[in-house]
């Protein structure tokens, strides 16, 4: 028995084994390498291995491959783990062959570390989304802070969105509640950052674009656009400015925070990125109790 595909344009450079999980069925890696080796799959009725990359209009032909008529032409959508809902880490945003987008929630840490006895990556190895592969940390997230983050599913999307990170092509908005009234209503946030490795000081230069979105004589609803990417940006900068993240116990001054909320006020609200021409935008809304407390403090955001 022999059928076969053509390679649709939205699955060009993809390799062969992901492009047949993603539309044959959730097979185990060994049989679809096996399958190669023997000549049940092919491409272009020639023998590739599970790496080669297909291209836009290339021909999978399969030959008495081990699949049934209920995979044929579907495309796999994993469901996440039950894991991973009862254990509150998130709330899966986006699933696809590249990467997985979740709204991670505050007090789980993204990976481990000396303090870190749970963390998102562990968790989502053992997780069913990452039967076939493993996951890849692309960026950072603080351990109190929500909102979206991105991990990656393989090397290559990993490799590609690390360096959109870093060439600055991700843009990012996050939401903050600060101390105080936040006296201009918009503006750039230039500081010089210090911070010490192997007892080492470091100098680094951080940038981020703001805009008040309510505010009183108490608080500020802050949302931040960070141009670089520094760690602890935004709650340096803001702690800097003299207006501190509520509910950040490291950058704080010295009684302000003793009653006032245990939470960080700090959420990753959305991320917008590009490739291959493909407009990207995930939007993660902030958790209830950042929601209660600005409903407390007679603060309004119009997106919720």
């Amino acid at each position: 028995m022999k059928k076969s595909f053509n390679v649709d344009k939205t699955f060009n450079d993809m390799r062969i084994d992901r492009w047949i999980r993603n539309h044959l069925g959730k097979f185990p890696q060994g049989l679809i390498e096996k399958s190669l080796r023997n000549g049940k799959i092919k491409l272009n009725n020639k023998k590739i291995k599970s790496s080669h990359k297909v291209k836009t209009d290339d021909k999978i032909n399969l030959f008495n491959f081990n699949f049934t008529k209920k995979t044929i032409n579907k495309k796999i959508r994993f469901q996440p783990s039950t894991e991973i809902i009862k254990e509150n880490e998130g709330l899966i945003i986006d699933n696809n062959e590249d990467f997985v987008v979740i709204n991670k929630s505050s007090g789980i840490a993204v990976q481990g570390g000396t303090k870190s006895k749970k963390n998102l990556i562990d968790i989502f190895s053992r997780s069913e989304i990452f039967n076939n592969t493993k996951p890849f940390s692309v960026h950072r997230l603080d351990k109190d802070t929500s909102g979206v983050f991105i991990i990656a599913k393989h090397r290559e999307a990993a490799q590609l969105l690390t360096s959109l990170f870093r060439l600055r092509k991700v843009h990012k908005t996050y939401l903050a509640i600060c101390h105080g009234e936040v006296t201009k209503d918009s503006g750039e946030m230039n500081h010089n950052l210090k911070r010490f490795e192997n007892k080492k000081e470091i100098i680094e230069n951080a940038k981020t674009f703001y805009k008040v979105l309510d505010k009183n004589s108490l608080c500020s609803l802050v949302e931040m656009k960070p141009i670089t990417g520094r760690k602890h940006q935004l709650r340096k900068q803001l702690h800097a400015e003299g207006n501190p993240i509520i509910g950040d116990q490291k950058y704080k001054f010295s009684n302000k925070d003793k009653s006032i909320n245990k939470n960080l006020m700090l959420h990753s609200y959305q991320i917008k990125f590009i490739i291959n021409d493909k407009k990207y935008t995930y939007t993660a809304l902030p958790p209830d109790y950042f929601k209660k407390f600005l409903k407390t403090k007679k603060l309004s955001f119009s997106n919720f």
